[in-house]
């Protein structure tokens, strides 16, 4: 097994280490969870050039840097595929929700079945959303589902439904709620409307965009390190 390896997305870095070894030593304040003889850690992306070691192996952005040998990235689709399918086997969609993209995977009789990425239309969505609750001093926990959305085809063309919003006598966490509703029904449109779908990244821990993604389908989070799963 791999003694280390990262997914360096744009905002937030994910590293899974063996417990074995000892290279992460002196970043034990982002360690989130020590299991399986594993140990996880999610870090800003910044934070990544005061970093001294190379990882075993590596996938997003910002990460080729981090390798002593460019062999060892891998697409991040691919590395989502294979931590996807060592969780779940049957048939099933995967959906990963990032900073500034989206992608999918389907697979059906056991097999792989079609993929998509989103890096354009789909950008920022998560980033901008972290920048709005840092603006209004919101905690994204605060947040409730709302029937009411923004149809919206990108973060930055969200902003100025929020801001129109606002300005009316809405409130930042209404507001902020309707754009994330409208984030969730995208990305159901996107993944050409399923059934079900098995969610990957930071926006499993963000509460309103689970349930209003449950407003289309059956939502069931993975959590952040898939990606990190699927290197290793």
């Amino acid at each position: 097994m791999n003694k280390i390896v990262l997914d360096a997305g744009t905002t937030w870095s994910k590293i899974i280490e063996t417990s074995d070894s000892n290279l992460m030593n002196n970043y034990n304040d982002y360690l989130v969870k020590n299991e399986n003889n594993l140990k996880y850690y999610i870090l800003p992306s910044s934070m990544l050039k005061e970093i001294n070691f190379k990882f075993s192996k590596a996938t997003g952005h910002m990460s080729l840097s981090m390798l002593n040998d460019k062999k060892d990235y891998e697409n991040e689709v691919i590395a989502l595929i294979q931590g996807f399918r060592k969780r779940i086997s049957s048939d099933a969609l995967i959906l990963d929700m990032g900073s500034r993209d989206s992608k999918w995977a389907a697979f059906k009789n056991g097999n792989f079945k079609d993929l998509d990425w989103n890096n354009s239309c789909s950008s920022s969505t998560g980033a901008t959303i972290e920048m709005l609750l840092k603006f209004y001093n919101i905690d994204v926990r605060k947040l409730k589902f709302t029937n009411e959305k923004y149809v919206i085809t990108c973060g930055i063309f969200g902003l100025e439904k929020i801001m129109d919003d606002i300005a009316k006598g809405s409130g930042a966490e209404s507001a902020i709620s309707k754009f994330i509703h409208g984030i969730a029904f995208n990305a159901w449109n996107f993944a050409k409307k399923p059934e079900k779908i098995y969610l990957s990244g930071g926006f499993c821990e963000n509460q309103c965009f689970v349930d209003s993604l449950k407003n289309y389908c059956e939502v069931i989070p993975l959590g952040r390190f898939l990606l990190c799963e699927g290197l290793l």
